[in-house]
């Protein structure tokens, strides 16, 4: 997170989720539970067929669980829909498979339509990937898990709701944005004793003279680090985040949602644009809007190959035609993540789990190469990797 506009903006993750209990546990060890703040707007758009049209209310990663509901959002036309309406009628087999991809785990159950037009969109969005491609195992376990229910992915995922709150909050962060989190912890450990020394690259474990080494860095450096060649081979996609400051009247459509997500057919450059003013309140109530749009994914690595102002010019022009952004930002920032999104194809944690399996004296690895590229989910492997390491050591 950094100044921009008047307020503290996130340039990365603007947020963790709450229903997986590792960040929130981290949080309350680290005494900024009082500080916790969630999002405003719980409701998003995807521009689907040149148009903004609302996500389904009730859904699981974008698995729609109500067709009325489906059906009010006008994402599917009626042929779509019909078809979608009998796929749900039909159960889909329990998965038996250790893995599967989210499309193959999605598609016999729902249709699709549904895949294509809903889920796609929102999990293609996060993870930057393809649908087709990702590792339900690893991306979308809950998703897997309600897959193996005899009854099949919408009865497990049914089941699954029964016992969630629907108006608990789904994601959390912080005035000043997810820093917050990195700095208290950085202080806390501080305070425990711990050297922390940044800005040195380490050039081999055995000059550290450590007694055991957790390698938390992305896989083409853990595999020069760790010795382990074929860690390398795990594709990154490379994405951006455009933040910008515009006033309200220079947009003509009003931001009701947390923001939106593009589905890929509509081949535009932007992925999701999220209406950051809206979707929190501490960055609202003034007169200038603060959005952040993002781009890049597996499939259009187009933005490697632009120049900052190209991605602008590109962004802003897609901005107008989508949300009718018609006035100049007032303030600009480009932020670039290169080859940040690790993408995990189908089997990828035996995968990783092999590869592990090679590595020799007190070593362990963790990070968003491995089981999770969410905040809460490297806390999570984190810690594991912590007791991995501890029992190593006897």
């Amino acid at each position: 997170a950094s100044p921009f506009a008047g307020v503290t903006v996130d340039e990365g993750a603007d947020a963790f989720l709450l229903r997986v209990p590792w960040a929130l546990d981290l949080v309350r060890e680290l005494g900024l539970e009082d500080r916790l703040v969630h999002p405003a707007e719980r409701r998003a758009y995807i521009l689907s067929r040149g148009s903004l049209r609302p996500l389904p209310t009730r859904h699981v990663l974008g698995v729609p669980l109500d067709l009325d509901d489906l059906a009010a959002t006008g994402l599917l036309d009626e042929a779509e829909l019909a078809a979608t309406t009998t796929a749900y009628a039909t159960p889909s087999p329990p998965v038996t498979a250790d893995d599967v991809s989210v499309a193959d785990l999605v598609r016999p159950a729902c249709g699709p339509a549904v895949l294509d037009r809903v889920v796609a969109p929102l999990l293609g969005g996060i993870n930057a990937g393809r649908v087709e491609d990702m590792s339900a195992a690893t991306l979308t376990p809950q998703l897997l898990a309600a897959g193996r229910h005899p009854g099949g992915l919408l009865a497990g995922l049914r089941d699954q709701q029964a016992s969630v709150d629907p108006d608990a909050p789904v994601f959390g962060s912080f005035v000043g944005g997810t820093q917050v989190l990195v700095d208290r912890l950085v202080e806390a450990l501080t305070e425990r004793g711990v050297d922390i020394r940044t800005g040195s690259r380490a050039v081999a474990l055995d000059d550290l003279g450590a007694d055991g080494v957790v390698v938390a860095a992305p896989a083409w450096e853990a595999a020069r680090l760790a010795g382990i060649p074929a860690l390398a081979d795990l594709h990154y996609v490379s994405v951006v985040v455009l933040t910008l400051a515009v006033p309200l009247e220079g947009i003509e459509r009003p931001l009701d949602a947390s923001g939106f997500l593009v589905s890929r057919p509509e081949g535009l450059l932007l992925t999701a644009c999220s209406w950051s003013s809206r979707k929190w309140a501490h960055l609202g109530g003034r007169d200038v809007a603060v959005l952040r749009a993002s781009a890049g994914c597996a499939d259009d690595e187009r933005v490697a190959g632009l120049d900052d102002d190209e991605v602008v010019g590109r962004l802003l022009d897609e901005l107008a035609t989508t949300m009718g952004l018609v006035g100049e930002p007032t303030e600009v920032r480009l932020t670039r993540w290169d080859r940040s999104l690790p993408q995990y194809g189908v089997g990828h944690a035996a995968r990783m789990a092999d590869l592990e399996a090679g590595l020799t004296g007190p070593v362990v690895l963790t990070g968003a190469a491995y089981r999770g590229i969410g905040i809460p989910a490297c806390i999570d492997d984190g810690r594991r990797a912590a007791q991995r390491l501890l029992a190593r050591l006897g």
